[in-house]
C-alpha cells in the first residue's frame, strides 16, 4: 500500500506513476519478475484509481476529454498488442528493454527542449 500511495502522489504531481514508478518497486521491494510487476500494475491502473486526481485537473481546466478519449482508443488496441509481444520475451529481455526505454524518455526530457 505504500508503494501505491508515493506511485499515486507522483502521479497527481508530475503525471507519473504506473510504469516508471511501480513496475521497478515492484521488482525491486516485492521480488516479482518484470511481466507479473508490469501486469500488476496494469491491472491496478484499470481500475477508477486516478479519479480523483483527474477531477482536479479537470477543475483546473487541465483536462483534453477529446484527445483523452483518442489516446484511450489507441491505448486499448496498443496495450493489447504490448502484452502479447511482453509476455513472449524473457523476463530479463523485457526489463532491459524498459530500462532503455525509460533511460531514453529521461535523456530528451532533462536534455531536450
Amino acid at each position: 500500500m505504500l508503494i501505491g500511495f508515493l506511485a499515486g502522489i507522483l502521479s497527481g504531481a508530475v503525471g507519473i506513476g504506473g510504469g516508471i514508478v511501480l513496475v521497478p518497486a515492484l521488482i525491486y521491494f516485492l521480488g516479482y519478475h518484470q511481466q507479473l510487476a508490469q501486469g500488476t500494475t496494469l491491472m491496478m491502473l484499470a481500475m477508477p484509481v486516478v479519479g480523483l486526481a483527474v477531477y482536479k485537473y479537470y477543475q483546473e481546466g487541465n483536462v483534453n476529454f477529446k484527445v483523452a478519449f483518442l489516446l484511450a482508443m489507441g491505448f486499448v488496441i496498443g496495450g493489447y498488442l504490448g502484452a502479447m509481444i511482453a509476455n513472449s520475451l524473457p523476463s530479463d529481455t523485457l526489463k532491459k528493454f524498459f530500462g532503455a526505454i525509460m533511460l531514453i524518455i529521461a535523456i530528451k526530457m532533462i536534455l531536450g527542449k
